[in-house]
């Protein structure tokens, strides 16, 4: 199969949608499809055998680097993805998170008719509120139903995103599973290195584990609760980005150690050697962190949400606290961190719930979906032109 796949984002920024597609490009290329892939500039020529057309990047001005944060870059629609999508001649076209360069490859595609598949990734919309552009939410929304619409397949990455993407008026929604790298995101992984820097150099500390971007919309702030005036629990953020700094002089006097960005088995081994995972966000629209947690056998402390509720079973592999009630996040950390037998009862089942996740999986269920369009729209080519055959027989017999 031929498949161009557009992208907002792409390496070198490091977040779970560049996570998914770097999984997703090696299982395309392992299977044997012919696949494009085009990005914003500045990343690699090709990654996984598969070549990267990168088109002219810009700052975005309203979503800040930061310090140690590989930039995001945005790319504006141009005859450079004209050419590289009527190069390729694809049978599919999937575009990720469509906004500026996505916009223009689903208008081409609709141009071209070729079949098109967009894949939702981030609550952009509700980011414009976090970001003080409150007012640009209903707009947002607007928009980007419009951009969906015009596909011929919307694909999710939870339940709980799909539900609220048919709430907004988007059609045509399936699911796109996720994947797991298991044999890296192990609980065998712990190190008691590792689990020293995590804690601090206090290793006997009850240690809670964050990965992801530092940026307003992971609330990174409301972990102050956790440890606080706690000398018995750590916290290790895992990260970088424009809310670092802000943050080192929140936390500072307590038990947190800033690791900046972590990759590959140093990420695996910082995993596996805390006691739990916790994520403060409320704008998830997977939490890939999460399953990667559960996979490193750690239960999940999580804020209440749909995305929480559908990858956390309360009180079995994990705790879902509400964000709005104070102290709630400190006493679901108290509870944990005082019941080592919980914790091994969460630890054993968080690991069970993601055992049959694979990414081979996740991308032949995508695979399925192309060729689903692909074969789709062939047939309604093949009904139009027969019926057009049959309406000039018609004519000449008349």
């Amino acid at each position: 199969m031929r498949i161009a796949i557009v992208s907002e984002v792409f390496l070198p920024a490091v977040d779970g949608v560049v996570t998914r597609l770097q999984r997703t490009l090696e299982e395309l290329a392992r299977a044997g499809d012919d696949v494009l892939m085009i990005a914003p500039a500045g990343g690699p020529d090709s990654y996984a055998g598969v070549p990267v057309v990168g088109v002219r990047e810009m700052r975005m001005p309203l979503y800040p680097d930061g310090d140690g944060y590989p930039p995001k870059r945005v790319a504006l629609p141009g005859p450079s993805l004209m050419r590289a999508l009527e190069q390729h001649e694809p049978d599919v076209v999937h575009v990720i998170n469509p906004v500026l360069l996505g916009a223009g490859a689903v208008a081409i595609s609709r141009h071209r008719d070729w079949p098109v598949v967009a894949s939702y990734h981030a609550h952009l919309p509700t980011y414009a509120r976090l970001y003080r552009f409150g007012w640009l939410e209903g707009a947002g929304w607007r928009y980007i139903r419009a951009l969906h619409n015009r596909a011929d397949l919307n694909l999710c990455t939870s339940q709980a995103t799909l539900d609220t993407l048919r709430r907004h008026g988007i059609e045509r929604l399936q699911l796109w599973p996720y994947g797991i790298e298991s044999e890296r995101f192990r609980p065998d992984r712990a190190d008691a290195d590792w689990r020293w820097r995590l804690s601090g150099g206090e290793p006997e500390r009850f240690v809670l584990i964050f990965v992801g971007r530092l940026a307003k919309e992971k609330t990174v702030d409301r972990l102050l609760d956790a440890v606080r005036d706690q000398d018995r629990v750590a916290l290790a953020i895992v990260g970088d980005g424009p809310m670092r700094a802000r943050l080192e002089r929140e936390f500072a006097g307590t038990n947190t150690t800033f690791l900046g960005f972590l990759h590959g088995d140093d990420l695996a081994s910082a995993y596996a050697s805390a006691d739990a995972f916790v994520l403060p966000s409320e704008t998830e629209t997977l939490g890939l962190v999460t399953l990667e947690a559960h996979a490193s056998g750690l239960p999940v402390i999580a804020a209440d949400g749909p995305v929480a509720r559908e990858l956390i079973r309360d009180g079995v592999d994990g705790l879902v606290y509400d964000a709005t009630a104070p102290g709630a996040l400190r006493a679901a950390v108290t509870q944990l961190s005082g019941d080592p037998e919980l914790r091994a009862r969460m630890a054993a089942e968080a690991r069970q719930v993601v055992a049959k996740a694979s990414w081979q999986n996740a991308t032949e269920t995508l695979r399925g979906w192309y060729a689903a369009v692909s074969e789709r729209r062939q047939a309604a080519f093949a009904a139009l032109t027969g019926a057009s055959d049959r309406y000039d027989e018609q004519r000449e017999v008349a």
